[in-house]
């Protein structure tokens, strides 16, 4: 009984401290797989998914699903709708994690936290990408006027409304300079599209 208390104890600290905790990790510090079983099926923490648990009403960082799919998909590039949110270019909150892939890339086998995967060839693939700390992970995210260029480079997966949206928030929150996003448009194909919108929301007059 001590060492169910001791184990149950350890279990319960770790998870005070992390959004989100793997059953590997657990083991690590001494929580054994019959210890988490039974936190589960006492209503102490929850399963969100095969190896994954968090504590009832943990106040989950938004960007926490970033983090844990950073530590599933090391190679992967938060994109699009989540590198937008990450960024405080719009209000949207998908409810996937958008990822970015090489077009010849293996698509990441994930349950949790739920994906949406993107293939982009070079060079919108490997340029423009930032890393950020999250959660104690290291997450690779698109730049904010990279993410502007693809979402206006892939309308079938943005809506321009939201494009623009993310450009004028982009400009009156200072997240990137003009001459920045116009870069960014240039080098990653969005040039047309982005330009008028540019123009119109930069213009004095």
């Amino acid at each position: 009984m001590p060492q169910r208390a001791t184990e149950h104890d350890q279990l319960m600290a770790y998870m005070a401290e992390h959004a989100i905790a793997r059953a590997r990790e657990l083991k690590e510090i001494g929580v054994s797989a019959t210890a988490i079983s039974r936190a589960v099926a006492d209503g102490d923490i929850l399963r969100l998914g095969r190896g994954l648990y968090q504590l009832p009403d943990a106040e989950i960082d938004a960007n926490a699903s970033l983090a844990e799919i950073a530590k599933r998909a090391p190679n992967a590039i938060i994109c699009l709708m989540s590198a937008l949110a990450y960024h405080g270019l719009t209000d949207q909150l998908p409810r996937k994690v958008w990822i970015a892939i090489g077009a010849k890339d293996w698509e990441p086998k994930i349950s949790y936290p739920k994906i949406r995967t993107v293939r982009f060839r070079e060079p919108y693939l490997s340029e423009g990408v930032e890393t950020h700390k999250v959660t104690g992970a290291t997450v690779k995210i698109y730049s904010a006027a990279k993410s502007i260029a693809d979402a206006f480079r892939n309308p079938k997966l943005v809506d321009r409304s939201v494009a623009v949206e993310c450009l004028r928030n982009a400009l009156d929150e200072k997240n990137a300079r003009p001459a920045e996003l116009a870069d960014a448009a240039r080098a990653y194909g969005a040039w047309t599209q982005m330009r008028p919108y540019l123009e119109a929301l930069t213009s004095n007059g």
